[in-house]
C-alpha cells in the first residue's frame, strides 16, 4: 500500500527546516546504509544524533501525531528518529530494500522496519529527476510530492531515488514499525477505517439502518485490529 499523506508540515515550517539544514553539517550518504545499500547510495545526509536533526525530527513527528491519515495507514507502535539526506549534481540511490531492522544509537532499542516514509521538503520545480521510484506487483509508481508531503510505502519494496540532474533535492526519510506486521492486513483496516469514516460523515447517519452499518464495520475493524495487532 502506497500512500501520500498532505502537509505533514506547513509551508512555515518548510521553511524553517530548510534554513536549518542549509547551516548544518552534512556527513558522507553511507553512514547508515547497510552492505547492499552502500553498493548503490550517493548522497549526503545530517549526522543522525545532531540537534537539528532531533530538533526538526520532532516537528515531524509532531506532525504526524496531527494526521488521522498517517495514523489510520500506518498504525503505529514505534517510529524511527527522522533523518534527512540531500541529493544533487546526479547523486542517486540505486534499488534496494531497506534494513529490516533499525537500532537507535541512542538507546539500543531495536525496531522493525515495516513501513518506509519519506518527506520532501524541496518543491518538485526546485530540481530534475530526484523522483523516488517504488516497485510494487502492479508496476513502478514515481512519486515526487511537494515540500511538506509525506509517502508512505512498505519497507519490503524495491525502491530507487532517479538521479538529481538539476538543483537540490531535500527529504526527511524515517522508518515506522506498525502495530500491524503484515502490509496486506494493514491495507484492509485502512480500507475498512475510511469507510467507517464515509458512514460516520453520511447526511443520513442517524437512520436506523446506516447507524447500524456504522456499529457493525467499527466492531469489525476492532475485532481484526485486536486479533492482528502486535504489542
Amino acid at each position: 500500500m502506497l500512500i501520500a499523506i498532505e502537509k505533514v508540515l506547513t509551508a512555515d515550517q518548510v521553511l524553517v527546516a530548510r534554513q536549518k539544514l542549509a547551516a548544518a553539517e552534512w556527513v558522507d550518504d553511507r553512514v547508515t546504509a547497510g552492505y547492499q545499500a552502500q553498493e548503490v547510495k550517493r548522497n549526503a545526509q545530517i549526522p543522525e544524533g545532531s540537534a537539528v536533526a532531533k530538533e526538526l525530527g520532532e516537528m515531524i513527528l509532531a506532525g504526524l501525531a496531527r494526521s488521522p491519515r498517517f495514523m489510520a495507514a500506518a498504525l503505529p507502535l514505534r517510529v524511527f528518529p527522522p533523518m534527512f539526506n540531500s541529493y544533487a549534481g546526479g547523486q542517486t540511490f540505486g534499488t534496494h530494500v531497506d534494513t529490516a531492522i533499525r537500532q537507535l544509537s541512542s538507546t539500543g532499542q531495536r525496531v522493525r522496519t515495516d513501513l518506509s516514509a519519506t518527506v520532501f521538503l524541496t518543491a518538485p520545480e526546485e530540481y530534475d529527476g530526484g523522483e523516488l521510484v517504488i516497485e510494487d506487483s502492479y508496476g513502478e509508481k514515481r512519486v515526487k510530492l511537494a515540500a511538506g508531503d509525506m509517502v508512505l510505502y512498505p519497507a519490503t519494496s524495491l525502491h530507487r531515488v532517479e538521479p538529481v540532474t538539476r538543483g537540490n533535492r531535500v527529504s526527511s526519510f524515517f522508518w515506522i514499525q506498525s502495530m500491524i506486521r503484515q502490509d496486506a492486513h494493514r491495507t484492509l483496516l485502512f480500507e475498512l477505517d475510511e469507510s467507517i469514516q464515509r458512514l460516520a460523515g453520511s447526511e443520513h447517519v442517524q437512520t436506523p439502518a446506516v447507524k447500524q452499518s456504522l456499529v457493525q464495520t467499527t466492531g469489525v475493524y476492532h475485532n481484526l485490529l485486536r486479533q492482528w495487532a502486535e504489542m
